[in-house]
């Protein structure tokens, strides 16, 4: 009865770390595992660990920014087309729905899923594509978008301090690349800070290097990424009539269903049936050739498509415009440059002593929504926004 004379947030917390330990599965992370890169003092908070993440990347400016940022059609304006901050909830509540039949940790999922894609540029992939090549111009390596979301968190919010996020969180962030495609994925279990910047550095010189998340809840959510925007960006398609229904391949449609609604179903109780009570998250065979099938497809009717690609060379023009401008303004000291009052204020000394010019003028450039990066382009060299 002695542990009931303490404060009673503390009892509390300590209760909801013991209902994890009795309730999830053995190959779940619990909250109390959680390791941060520098050591916080408990002020009484009663948050469990990856819930405290969740929250600080909800509070962060670059969540904040989803709301116009580009999943794959841009320049349309469409009120029911989907923008990032739609994707990371899907994402999140796709992936915790999972999480919870395989009794897995439900906060350190959402951390994760929110946060995954936030080191994105302003107008998708392609946007990515042109900062990419820019930055390798100059010098600082080629631009990932996985690692520019730890850039974000660890290094550029709260100006320049970061959140201190749990090495676990931020490594799910890092390896969640929905894009390549798994049909079974196993934790890399064991990693610590040390081992986890040794493989930043070496994803930074070698971008197609594969990494595998430290945790379950980190497979999980790479593979929920892919389940909610394969069948959603048809649907997109579809509305803005980039695609008809009766497209989508039979085998496809056989398996999986010709709705977003029934594909992520079907994706969604495969993976429970054949990832429950094991060490790993896995498709069936069948389910994940078909889910390869679809991704075959959609990326050469839709993310290929020069339909939705018509914009593309003034849109690189005006990456090519914006990055050397603010180039100019950082190396020349014009302090009325936006990126010295919009972004540089009261930036802490340690980032510019870490960062080169061409790094800052990255990480402003990523950090914009669609709208604000056109705003700062001349009004003759910004392309039409299509009304559909």
């Amino acid at each position: 009865m002695d542990r009931f004379n303490g404060n009673p947030l503390d009892i509390l917390k300590d209760s909801l770390d013991q209902r994890e330990a009795d309730y999830l599965s053995p190959v779940a992370t619990l909250s109390r595992r959680a390791i941060r890169r520098e050591p916080e003092e408990s002020l009484g908070g009663y948050r469990q660990e990856f819930s405290l993440d969740v929250d600080r990347i909800l509070h962060s400016l670059a969540y904040t920014r989803y709301i116009d940022k580009t999943q794959v059609f841009y320049l349309i304006q469409n009120d029911h087309i989907t923008h990032r901050v739609l994707h990371v909830q899907l994402v999140s509540k796709i992936a915790r729905t999972i999480g919870r039949f395989l009794g897995l940790n439900e906060d350190l999922i959402e951390a994760i899923a929110l946060g995954h894609d936030i080191g994105h540029t302003p107008f998708g992939h392609d946007g990515e594509k042109f900062l990419s090549a820019l930055c390798e111009a100059h010098g600082i390596g080629a631009f990932q978008h996985n690692l520019q979301s730890l850039q974000f968190l660890d290094r550029v919010e709260r100006k320049g301090r970061g959140w201190n996020l749990s090495l676990q969180t931020l490594d799910g962030i890092v390896c969640h690349d929905g894009e390549v495609h798994n049909q079974l994925l196993k934790a890399d279990w064991g990693k610590t800070f040390e081992s986890f910047d040794l493989s930043m550095q070496a994803k930074k010189r070698q971008t197609d290097l594969q990494l595998t998340p430290m945790t379950l809840e980190g497979c999980v959510v790479r593979m929920a990424d892919t389940i909610s925007y394969i069948g959603r960006d048809i649907e997109d398609a579809i509305r803005l009539k980039v695609l008809k229904r009766d497209d989508l391949p039979g085998s496809v449609v056989a398996r999986l269903g010709c709705t977003n609604g029934t594909i992520v179903y079907n994706l969604v109780t495969d993976i429970i049936q054949n990832s429950f009570r094991k060490p790993h998250v896995a498709f069936s065979p069948g389910v994940s050739e078909a889910l390869k099938t679809l991704k075959d497809f959609n990326l050469s009717r839709i993310y290929l498509n020069p339909i939705i690609k018509k914009h593309t060379e003034k849109i690189k023009l005006l990456f090519d415009y914006l990055f050397n401008q603010y180039l100019n303004d950082l190396e020349a000291g014009r302090e009325e440059s936006v990126i010295f009052h919009g972004f540089l204020k009261d930036m802490d000394t340690r980032y510019f002593q870490d960062h080169a010019p061409a790094e800052v003028v990255r990480d402003f450039i990523a950090g914009m929504t669609d709208k604000y990066f056109l705003r700062q382009c001349p009004e003759a060299l910004r392309p039409a926004v299509e009304i559909r």
